[in-house]
């Protein structure tokens, strides 16, 4: 009988505390410890889980096989790299890094070892956009919103990298062309970063993509639509569900043709659980996770594009 993989998460915030509560109910998973430089949070998770908790983020080096990293972004390198040279697969919340260089000193990192480095762009495991990928063929126009009411949890750093990324990430999956041409608006509103933003992002085969973020809205609405030649496909990430819109033949004595919709049968899943589920399979077979490191900066890249264009219309 295999061993159960030993697992810690670092950082137990927010999401951090999440991963450790889906890593408690895991069969195959022995959790092993929790670190977080808040005693009390240490302290709590760690006694509700029933593992080891620590205040030195490099406490679990040496204990476990693979763990999750939940730190702010501006350390993520600084908590990370010692993991992986240690040999430990890691799940990186997103951003993959604070910068472009940084990221890929944690690739690097990650490839000198060999270990498995999943970048916790989790969006892509939302059913719904998992099933999206594989319909999509040669997309012409991509529409994204992501807006969102405001929360203090990200004020540490702006719209782009906090929510738009995920459509960024999303966007370059699907695009499968070089990425020619940024153009970005934004502007602060509650916070001294940028709080809402919109950006057009081109392709070299043509396509176009235009991307909006919010977290200063008053409702949540996250959606995705993908055009075709003849159709487009809609997403809504929170019920997870896709409307194909097609069109069909004139009616008798019609000029144009007509369009008719259709609802595919997805059935919905935390995407929370279905990435962890899917962290815990690729450690165990050595096989590529669907959101490695180059993935993080690719779409790291794109967000500082996106930001710079920002910066330059507002000087």
């Amino acid at each position: 009988m295999t061993s159960p993989l030993r697992v810690g998460v670092v950082g137990v915030g927010y999401l951090g505390r999440i991963h450790a509560k889906i890593y408690s109910q895991m069969s195959n998973v022995n959790l092993v410890g929790v670190a977080d430089i808040n005693t009390d949070t240490a302290t709590e998770i760690s006694s509700q889980y029933r593992c080891q908790g620590f205040t030195d983020p490099y406490a679990l080096i040496g204990k476990v096989d693979a763990v999750s990293v939940c730190v702010p972004t501006s350390v993520h390198g600084e908590v990370a790299v010692p993991y992986l040279e240690s040999g430990v697969h890691m799940l990186l919340e997103k951003p993959i890094a604070p910068t472009v260089g940084q990221a890929e000193t944690i690739v690097a990192a990650a490839d000198s070892k060999g270990v498995v480095l999943l970048i916790g762009h989790l969006e892509r495991f939302n059913a719904g956009i998992m099933r999206l990928a594989e319909r999509v063929q040669n997309p012409r126009f991509i529409e994204s919103h992501r807006l969102g009411t405001f929360v203090e949890r990200a004020t540490d750093v702006d719209v782009v990298t906090d929510l738009m990324i995920h459509d960024i990430d999303i966007v370059l999956s699907l695009v499968k062309s070089e990425l020619t041409y940024v153009s970005a608006i934004g502007s602060p509103v509650l916070t001294n970063h940028i709080d809402i933003a919109n950006a057009r992002l081109e392709f070299a085969n043509n396509t176009v993509a235009n991307v909006t973020a919010s977290r200063v809205s008053t409702k949540k609405f996250r959606r995705i639509r993908v055009f075709g030649s003849d159709s487009y496909q809609a997403l809504n990430f929170i019920d997870q569900q896709i409307e194909v819109v097609s069109k069909t033949k004139p009616a008798p004595g019609q000029l144009y043709p007509g369009l008719k919709t259709e609802r595919l049968a997805i059935e919905p899943r935390l995407p929370l659980d279905a990435e962890l589920e899917h962290f815990v399979e690729v450690v165990g077979n050595g096989s590529q996770p669907l959101v490695n490191g180059k993935d993080g900066i690719k779409a790291l890249r794109v967000a500082e594009q996106v930001q710079r264009k920002i910066e330059a219309c507002q000087n």
